[in-house]
């Protein structure tokens, strides 16, 4: 299936919109859905990253009321 949106018309926050709407989508087949084995290793880094201070985690709900914040 090809499908075509009008992107150069879309706003920011439609465009976040239609990525909000794919991935709750995707979420519901989450068990069909396989990562790639890198992303094991980036999480241990990301959690050995935290561990040692050097990086913050934020609540998904609260990153994105901030990211939609910022964007629209």
């Amino acid at each position: 299936m090809n499908v075509a949106l009008p992107l150069d018309r879309m706003t920011v926050a439609d465009k976040v919109r239609t990525m909000e709407i794919l991935w709750e989508d995707l979420c519901r087949s989450s068990d069909e859905l396989h990562s790639p084995s890198w992303h094991g290793d980036v999480l241990s880094e990301r959690d050995s990253r935290v561990e040692e201070g050097k990086e913050n985690v934020y609540e998904w709900g609260k990153a994105k009321k901030k990211i939609r914040g910022s964007v629209e």
